[in-house]
């Protein structure tokens, strides 16, 4: 008989393809005619990242411009929340924030559409921001992540620890 198959169901943002974007974008903004004399920036901010312009026009643009070299980068855009723009002094501000993790709500709406639509013989194990997935039948185990990759969530998913 052959041993219990699984997979791990996580969102995971690659931290380094994100500050690469970041970094890209930085070099972008200071080279770009359009952003000469806006104070337009891009960095780091503890956790989050920090977008300022002296508009929010601007600041929208460069935000515009981190989401495209995002998506070059493979990044789902997913994984990122953007805040509103606020004034702050003579700039405006806007604060992404990088989301990993798949929240109890989000885990709890995996399990139903695997119970409702997947295949009988497969188990589910909520491991604090992660879906533990497993199955004699390997088979079970790919019709899963087809499911899940065909249905449309809020949040980004990878697969991982496949065993």
């Amino acid at each position: 008989m052959s041993s219990e198959s699984s997979f791990d169901i996580v969102n995971k943002p690659d931290h380094q393809e994100i500050d690469n974007a970041v970094n890209q974008t930085a070099q972008e903004i200071s080279k770009r005619f359009d952003f000469k004399n806006v104070d337009a920036a891009i960095k780091w901010s503890g956790d989050a990242i920090e977008i300022q312009a002296n508009t929010d026009k601007r600041a929208d643009a460069v935000l515009d411009l981190f989401k495209e070299k995002l998506v070059r980068r493979q990044v789902s855009l997913k994984n990122i929340e953007a805040g509103e723009p606020r004034p702050s002094g003579k700039l405006c501000k806007i604060t992404v924030s990088v989301i990993a993790g798949i929240s109890q709500e989000n885990a709890k709406r995996l399990s139903k559409l695997i119970r409702e639509k997947g295949s009988k013989g497969v188990k589910l194990q909520a491991q604090g921001d992660e879906l533990r997935v497993s199955s004699k039948s390997r088979d079970d185990l790919q019709a899963v992540q087809a499911l899940i990759r065909a249905g449309d969530f809020d949040f980004a998913v990878q697969f991982v620890n496949y065993r």
